[in-house]
């Protein structure tokens, strides 16, 4: 059997996790993806990862769990989890819906609840590694006059990650978050393109898919063993 780390990035048909999945194929990982419903990106995710590109719903259990089994059916195992699945939503609470609150939290919370339920199994058998999605500012969390019901959702998650962490650290698995700041991309929201915010990033410049890889690499390395229940900010030090 292969000794390559077999690693699972969800929300991986484009963008961020996109980017992740491309960035630990190359440094050697046997890198599964998925997608929700079947389109253009879908189909060039079969054409670039093969038996490992896999479709699933991460709000419904039976799916949840039937990825997991195809990951360990096609590579025998798991080591590494990267959850960048995370809907977004801009907008004062004044103008929010019940509907897209309830978005917010699904997407961002619940499916991230109902994966670390699948893979923890797996995970302590391989004394793996978890990397959670957040985003900036969660750290010293501040009032948010646009995005309240997304940073909501991800202020949950971070408490969930840090739990999961005490948990799941007697049995040698790592639970971490990577909460990226703006980083422009073919995909990403007109939020994180605004010129203004990007002049004011004190390293001088906006964040690149590749830095968020690159964080998340050293999060499912070795070299990251003793590091759990963090937030890992890659955001050029806006909100500092």
């Amino acid at each position: 059997m292969s000794t390559q780390p077999v690693t699972l990035v969800t929300g991986s048909a484009r963008g961020l996790g996109l980017a992740v999945a491309r960035h630990l194929r190359e440094r050697g990982d046997l890198v599964h993806v998925c997608w929700r419903s079947d389109n253009e990106r879908a189909q060039a995710l079969r054409d670039e990862f093969g038996q490992r590109a896999h479709k699933a719903d991460l709000l419904a259990l039976d799916d949840v769990d039937t990825l997991v089994r195809s990951v360990e059916g096609v590579d025998g195992r798991l080591k590494h989890v990267v959850h960048a699945v995370g809907e977004y939503a801009s907008g004062p609470l004044e103008e929010t819906s019940l509907e897209d609150l309830r978005r917010m939290w699904q997407s961002n919370t619940e499916s991230a609840f109902l994966l670390m339920n699948a893979v923890r199994p797996s995970l302590r058998k391989t004394r793996g590694r978890v990397v959670f999605f957040g985003c900036s500012g969660l750290q010293g969390f501040r009032a948010r006059k646009i995005t309240a019901a997304y940073a909501s959702a991800k202020s949950a998650l971070l408490t969930l990650v840090r739990a999961w962490a005490l948990e799941e650290a007697p049995h040698g698995v790592t639970v971490n978050m990577v909460s990226p700041g703006h980083v422009p991309h073919a995909h990403a929201h007109p939020d994180t393109l605004d010129s203004e915010r990007l002049e004011n990033i004190p390293a001088g410049r906006p964040g690149e898919p590749l830095d968020i890889a690159r964080a998340v690499e050293y999060l499912c390395s070795e070299g990251a063993g003793y590091t759990t229940g963090t937030d890992l900010l890659v955001t050029g030090g806006y909100l500092l």
